[in-house]
């Protein structure tokens, strides 16, 4: 996939996650339905093993990259201190073809199948290059946190 900078939305709009936990850099595309993130590996990444990105880092990447369909609605005003929650309620399944190395950048994409309220079920894939990575559907819950 061609990244095209004048394309690319900073992630931290629309995710509450920072440092060491944020595993998404930025989305490339993103609308109600759909999100496609990029992600660079680096040595220095918490869920690094033997210079591979192990399977509960590709998980959190593939939960970033979906809640970004529902918390975009929350970072609309990136101005506003926006505090909320959320978290993966079900794994429905999830397939796990390879990892990828130190150095890579991973693409993921997600689609949603259904939402009612705060609560989803999304699709999503992640690859290196045209290579697949993994594959599953993820349900999620958000909600703003009241102050």
């Amino acid at each position: 996939m061609e990244i095209k900078e004048e394309n690319i939305i900073n992630i931290h709009n629309f995710l509450p996650h920072r440092e060491p936990m944020l595993m998404a850099d930025y989305i490339l595309e993103l609308t109600k339905e759909k999100v496609i993130t990029s992600f660079e590996i680096k040595e220095d990444n918490i869920f690094v093993n033997n210079n591979e990105f192990v399977e509960a880092g590709l998980i959190e990447n593939l939960a970033q990259t979906c809640s970004s369909i529902l918390g975009q609605s929350f970072f609309e005003n990136p101005a506003t201190d926006t505090k909320v929650i959320g978290f993966i309620t079900n794994i429905k399944k999830i397939e796990v073809f390879a990892l990828p190395k130190v150095g890579d950048t991973i693409i993921s994409k997600a689609s949603l199948i259904s939402q009612f309220e705060n609560i989803c079920q999304i699709s999503c894939e992640t690859f290196v290059d045209d290579k697949l990575l993994i594959k599953g559907e993820i349900n999620l819950f958000i909600q703003e946190v009241k102050q």
